[in-house]
């Protein structure tokens, strides 16, 4: 048993002070309030639960960086795409390891304790199936051991290049499956899981799917997270309107039952209508502000769906930077940048900004990846200590500790990282994050050179 102890914590979305928090096998046994520490307790300043990054592909960290020279008047995301394309064909099964431990530890180390992997990239670089279908997903797996955090699969089902079941691009060949195959690479990817990990079902778009191929996918995957790009274009909003005379959130409220266990990536464009709908079904809008900004992708109406009582998470996508802080900083500024006004994502039940995107993307986060939120006994002892030593944190109380963490501190203001009861990060660092990084440097100088 390993026992915990905080001068205040965040419990049930409110501070508590001189708690102690006891661990047995991975998971919060008991929670007491108002107690002196004892000698055995690791003693810290704040306790938070950690986040869920509700959509991440993990090799795209190897690309951060690359894209960001100008190569055509018209650069958008879909020249983006292409890049990427180029960057994944030489990809082994070694190298997303490699590359996605980084990505990973990096998450750890800003108060992500797992993540929901968007893995689409299933096959070997003809395009073939490996001997094990679920080679690439075993490479992710290995990434989560590596790492120590905690993992929700997301196989992505891809078979189509646009709207309408058009052909796929050369670009795609490593994603591809017909629904056999796609069941095929369930199976296979399940054992590759361990600990609390858990699988979902990711149809990638409307574009990569037809109608029945989703009601098969929904059929091999009837509990379970299901995860779904949507709406982060406007051309993608046009072809699908092009195609099915609906837009793409609507079409899928209309004829997918979507629920409470899904999450539809980005939804970016939404005409008022969506925002009203997609907030009533109770699924949850995926959101990744550094990504959206760095592809150009449009700016989500956050006021309006809060107002309605939608729920989100929030993701770091392409992973061009990780930091969970700054994903939520995004999100808020995004919103004042588009309505020039000021702490827009809060309201009169919960004035501070910095704690309503916290305590919405703890719940958001962990309903998206099918697992309990906070900080409770029984759940997974999944635990993020502040250090209250941090400039950023000077002369604070509990009213704006978070605003100060999200919106005023830079790198270090994260002490220690639990996850499943084991300290993944300490003094700032994954601890095991030299022999990561130095992993990551040679994949990627090899694969650059």
């Amino acid at each position: 048993m390993t026992s915990l102890w905080f001068e205040r914590a965040w419990i049930e979305n409110h501070w508590e002070k001189d708690v102690r928090v006891r661990l047995v096998d991975g998971r919060i046994a008991s929670i007491e309030t108002g107690v002196a520490a004892e000698r055995e307790d690791d003693r810290h300043r704040v306790g938070l639960p950690g986040l869920c990054n509700v959509h991440s592909h993990g090799f795209q960290r190897g690309m951060a960086g690359l894209s960001e020279r100008r190569s055509r008047p018209d650069d958008n995301f879909w020249s983006w795409r292409e890049i990427m394309y180029r960057f994944l064909d030489r990809l082994t099964p070694e190298d997303v390891a490699a590359i996605t431990a980084q990505a990973y530890a990096e998450m750890l180390e800003t108060g992500f304790t797992r993540v929901g992997e968007f893995h689409y990239l299933h096959h070997d670089p003809a395009g073939a199936a490996y001997a094990d279908r679920a080679e690439m997903a075993g490479a992710i797996a290995q990434a989560t051991a590596a790492t120590g955090i905690g993992l929700t699969l997301l196989p992505v089902f891809y078979a189509h290049g646009n709207f309408g079941a058009a052909a796929p691009s050369p670009g795609q060949r490593r994603f591809l499956n017909d629904v056999d195959g796609f069941a095929a690479l369930l199976d296979a990817s399940r054992p590759k899981l361990s600990g609390d990990a858990n699988i979902g079902v990711a149809p990638h778009s409307l574009r990569a799917v037809t109608p029945d191929e989703l009601a098969a996918l929904l059929a091999l995957s009837p509990t379970g997270p299901v995860h779904i790009h949507a709406a982060e274009q406007v051309k993608e909003v046009a072809d699908c309107v092009a195609w099915s005379g609906a837009r793409p959130v609507e079409w899928l409220l209309d004829n997918a039952n979507v629920d409470e266990r899904w999450c539809l990536i980005h939804s970016t464009h939404l005409d008022a209508n969506e925002v009203q709908r997609l907030a009533a079904s109770g699924a949850v809008a995926g959101l990744c502000p550094i990504t959206e900004g760095n592809l150009g992708d449009g700016i989500f109406p956050a006021v309006d769906y809060l107002a309605a009582g939608g729920r989100f998470g929030i993701g770091t996508d392409s992973n061009i930077l990780v930091d969970a802080a700054q994903e939520l900083r995004a999100l808020e500024y995004s919103q004042r940048l588009a309505q020039r006004a000021r702490a827009l994502l809060a309201d009169e039940a919960a004035p501070f900004v910095g704690a309503n995107l916290f305590a919405r993307a703890v719940q958001g986060g962990a309903q998206a990846l099918g697992v309990s939120a906070g900080l409770a006994v029984g759940h997974a002892a999944d635990i993020v200590s502040l250090d209250l030593d941090h400039p950023a944190f000077a002369g604070t109380d509990d009213a704006t500790l978070l605003d100060r963490w999200i919106f005023a501190a830079r790198a270090g203001a994260i002490d220690s990282v639990w996850r499943a009861g084991v300290k993944r990060v300490a003094n700032g660092r994954h601890v095991d994050a030299d022999v990561i990084a130095a992993a990551y440097r040679t994949c990627v100088a090899r694969l650059l050179a």
